[in-house]
């Protein structure tokens, strides 16, 4: 609704940045662990790691990727990873149970492409038209349906690995990048969209950030006798940023930092299960 509303008034998104999950574990099949099963797309792609970000509350460790070329008009990914060692051992096995069967999307010709993207640092424009559609599977969940008592288990310890195990690899959030945030945000409370009550402001005051809260989504789990039934959980949400700019160096830049404590009260907008 937000981006057809601006849509309407003839205007772009400007797209700051968009969030991805996933999990550090030697039992996701044949999905590489952790960040790294999107750091082998991204940085053919011209993007890097600029900044690692500790998330604790949540036993996550999280990663900005931005473009090397283009830093402040390319959106940014940022790649949470959770780690499993911080739980209970009951949470681990079904953790484990849940990505087990995790499958790679990523077709012989991709890897190919991706490969002569990083040393050539461009592609034939056929080429790389099908590496783009070869790549949008990898924004998905790469695992089958999660048994409900693995789903229930995951819950009580994490919402966030809960998510996954529904959610997988598909953006947690995409997040749009505006002037004035508090304008933004009064008019989308007005308009009667279900907002988050304060805004996230980072330790520089610099970053400042809210949301709407997740959209609930239908997603099927396995009963024990194997049958299925559906629940509605948690799905993805769309969240505002705003950025000012920050002195480096002498000189004006703006501010593409992310705030560790902020990441940690925007990710709540998924803990409505």
């Amino acid at each position: 609704m937000r981006v057809a509303e601006i849509a309407s008034e003839g205007r772009q998104v400007r797209f700051d940045h968009g969030a991805l999950r996933t999990v550090v574990s030697g039992a996701g099949g044949a999905l590489p662990s952790g960040f790294r099963a999107f750091s082998r797309i991204l940085e053919p792609l011209g993007f890097r790691v600029s900044r690692k970000y500790p998330l604790p509350r949540l036993h996550m460790m999280g990663r900005s990727f931005t473009h090397q070329d283009f830093p402040d008009s390319i959106a940014q990914f940022f790649v949470s990873e959770i780690s499993l060692s911080g739980f209970s051992s009951t949470f681990q096995q079904a953790a484990e149970r849940v990505i087990a069967g995790s499958g790679d999307p990523l077709s012989a010709d991709a890897v190919q492409s991706l490969t002569r993207l990083s040393f050539m640092h461009s592609l034939p424009y056929d080429e790389a038209v099908a590496l783009m559609r070869a790549l949008l599977p990898c924004f998905g969940r790469q695992h089958p349906v999660p048994a409900l008592a693995d789903y229930e288990q995951l819950l009580g310890e994490s919402a966030e690995m809960a998510w996954i195990a529904t959610e997988g690899n598909t953006f947690n959030h995409v997040t749009e990048r505006v002037d004035d945030i508090e304008w933004v945000a009064d008019a989308q409370k007005k308009l009667g969209r279900p907002m988050k009550s304060a805004i996230e402001v980072s330790a520089s005051g610099r970053i400042r950030q809210t949301a709407y809260r997740a959209t609930l989504v239908e997603r099927e789990f396995l009963r024990a006798d194997g049958s299925r039934i559906v629940r509605r959980v948690p799905g993805s949400f769309y969240e505002f940023i705003q950025r000012a700019p920050a002195c480096v160096d002498g000189e004006s830049q703006l501010d593409l930092s992310f705030d560790s404590s902020n990441a940690q009260g925007i990710f709540r907008m998924t803990d409505v299960a």
